[in-house]
């Protein structure tokens, strides 16, 4: 399958005699036009649920270094024996659940495809022509390097990169921008870049956040006993060692419940996606919903501040595997609030971050 089949933003063609060198001889190579580029960047989705499509997939996200950073010769062979030998059924069958059967894509790629046009509507009506709005994902398709390069090929000679992660993790945004650097490796003419830092206190963030809470408590018969906020876990070890992702989580969280004006009671905090026998941050959120369900909060909503997009961890584990434990522990009422995603709120607030981002390079 093509590396770009899910550009949605398609390269600015060149012409000839388009460039800055007007005194050039007449073969001189084609030019295109200076233009600014940016460059949005998720984690990632399988071509199709699969096996091969599935396996291909978590062999590069789990042989990431980032993500698993236990030494190779003891990682690699359990994750290709082992691993990669069973988890592309199970992991393949829960895409099957959510997967877009109209597009044959996954939801986060048709989210994300969403929230660039939009993103590229807003540059154009702001910025004008000169600037080329794209997006990549760090594993699979459309991959970071033929992004970087089709931009490049555009006549982009300033990048801005902007990894879709409100709060910093090694494991997202570190990993993102790794991938980045490393595509600039191969071009011969690099442009000027800019990486895009943590987002997860913007004003607009913080209030497009809030937008969607009080929209899904409106629609409700009854106002949830809590609202938990859940967020993709870590190994608690990542924190010991100065990543400073916990503690941005809690901050979005409180951030979030003062925007509300709620009190501490109303929302508090928990991690899903556990993977290994490692201890990861706790709560999790699979036992927490339980515990909640036990202690009589039968009526609960989840929010997932971490994720810019819904997802397999969002419309799978939360809706599936999260659910059923709040339920079977005697939950009632469970309501998940979706992310983001291309909501207008959220898109003014990416453009205002990307707005201050670009100080300096555009008007």
């Amino acid at each position: 399958m093509p590396d770009d089949r899910a550009a949605q933003i398609a390269p600015i063609p060149v012409r000839p005699g388009e460039g800055r060198l007007a005194n050039a001889p007449a073969n001189h190579p084609p030019l295109a036009k200076a233009r600014i580029g940016i460059l949005l960047a998720n984690l990632g989705t399988p071509d199709h649920y699969d096996y091969w499509s599935m396996r291909r997939y978590l062999n590069e996200f789990l042989s990431d270094r980032r993500v698993i950073d236990y030494p190779a010769w003891k990682w690699q062979p359990l994750l290709q024996l082992i691993i990669l030998t069973k988890r592309p059924f199970t992991s393949g069958a829960n895409y099957k659940l959510i997967w877009n059967e109209e597009k044959d894509e996954s939801p986060l790629m048709t989210i994300t495809k969403d929230q660039t046009a939009k993103i590229a509507q807003a540059a154009a009506e702001r910025f004008g022509s000169d600037v080329m709005v794209d997006f990549c994902m760090r594993y699979g398709n459309p991959s970071t390097q033929s992004r970087v390069r089709a931009m490049v090929a555009a006549g982009c000679e300033k990048i801005l990169f902007l990894p879709l992660y409100p709060q910093y993790a090694g494991a997202t945004s570190a990993t993102a921008n790794d991938e980045f650097f490393r595509a600039l490796t191969k071009e011969k003419r690099q442009p000027a870049v800019r990486t895009v830092a943590e987002y997860f206190d913007h004003p607009l963030y913080i209030d497009a956040l809030a937008q969607s809470v009080e929209r899904a408590y409106a629609a409700l018969d009854s106002r949830p006993d809590v609202l938990v906020a859940s967020y993709h876990g870590m190994p608690k070890r990542y924190l010991m060692e100065g990543d400073p992702y916990h503690c941005q989580c809690a901050k979005t969280t409180r951030l979030l419940r003062e925007r509300l004006g709620w009190a501490k009671d109303d929302i508090d905090m928990s991690f899903q996606s556990v993977f290994g026998r490692e201890e990861w941050l706790r709560p999790y959120t699979v036992e927490h919903v339980a515990e909640l369900a036990r202690q009589g909060k039968t009526n609960i909503a989840v929010i997932a501040p971490a994720f810019s997009a819904d997802c397999i961890e969002t419309l799978e584990e939360i809706n599936g595997e999260i659910r059923h434990a709040f339920e079977e522990a005697g939950g009632k009422q469970f309501t998940y609030i979706p992310c983001l995603n291309d909501e207008d709120a959220h898109i003014a607030a990416l453009m205002a971050v990307i707005e201050a981002n670009l100080a300096g390079w555009i008007g």
